[in-house]
């Protein structure tokens, strides 16, 4: 038996390492391609090491540091923001449906999943947020349409607080003398960690990773996010490359058209690789609270 467990471990681990290459490569390529030389990537590709060091990628988008920075800022401003409104409303909403004793249930919980389902569209979504609700260039367009709070949030969080809290608890709770929101603060949210953190993470990248919200309601490149900011200079390089190509007298030899791709990129996940360390711990030490004791 000892010596099956032995083997098993080892095989388990085996997997594992590879794994963690397999995830790692990727990365390793994306931040050596964005370092290589623009000839050299255009003659022989991606590679894992650069053939000639180079820097004119991040040259070219660092031209601009100011709003690079103001680009950040911005995003992680809308990240912090979005992730707690979206888990607030979230837990709103679904710790009544857990509730076996809510009424019209039902009817709550068929909307919300209607909503999984169908949508207006992106025109009427448009014209709504635009018209309606009046957030065009404004910092709420980038938090409210579309990420603020998502029914598949709202049903893992509901089956999470029916799977995992007991109403034995909650019952306590209630003899003990305390509300609804009592219950809530002090009883559901604290076993409820699992979740919020795992929610949380999902979230925090929706919000960091969307340029969607940008591209249709922010025309003010001093509201642009990060992803939207990046966007921008790549378009902008295409349409330099796209003009040089079709006889404009425009100099393209110093244009890291191939770079700034990988460039791009690796400038938009290095704050999630920087902070994902420091978040990961709370996530795990969330999947080992929770327990009823007694």
């Amino acid at each position: 038996m000892v010596e099956r467990n032995k083997t098993f471990q080892i095989l388990a681990n085996g997997i594992m390492v590879l794994l963690v290459i397999f995830c790692m490569l990727p990365l390793i390529l994306l931040f050596s391609s964005s370092l290589n030389e623009e000839h050299a990537l255009i003659v022989n590709g991606y590679s894992f090491l650069p053939s000639k060091l180079d820097f004119s990628a991040y040259k070219y988008i660092l031209v601009d540091s100011t709003q690079l920075l103001r680009g950040y800022g911005i995003s992680a401003l809308v990240t912090i923001v979005g992730t707690i409104v979206n888990l607030i409303f979230t837990t709103l909403f679904a710790y009544p449906l857990s509730r076996k004793d809510l009424p019209g249930k039902n009817i709550i919980a068929f909307f919300l999943f209607f909503t999984m389902l169908f949508n207006g569209g992106l025109v009427p979504s448009y014209i709504m947020w635009t018209q309606n609700f009046h957030i065009k260039n404004t910092i709420w367009a980038l938090i409210v349409p579309n990420l603020l709070m998502g029914a598949f949030n709202v049903i893992m969080m509901r089956t999470y607080f029916t799977g995992n809290i007991p109403e034995e608890v909650i019952d306590a709770a209630r003899i003990d003398g305390s509300g609804e929101g009592g219950i809530l603060l002090r009883i559901v949210v604290p076993m409820a960690k699992p979740i919020i953190s795992t929610l949380a993470l999902l979230v925090g990248l929706g919000y960091w990773n969307d340029w969607l919200n940008g591209l249709y309601y922010i025309n003010k490149d001093t509201l642009y996010s990060i992803q939207v900011l990046l966007n921008r200079m790549l378009l902008d390089t295409q349409f330099l490359m796209s003009s040089a190509s079709q006889g404009m007298n425009i100099d393209t030899s110093q244009l890291p058209s191939t770079g700034i791709k990988m460039a791009i990129a690796v400038m938009g996940i290095l704050p999630i690789l920087v902070v994902y360390p420091f978040l990961q711990k709370y996530l795990v030490q969330g999947i080992t609270i929770g327990a009823v004791k007694g």
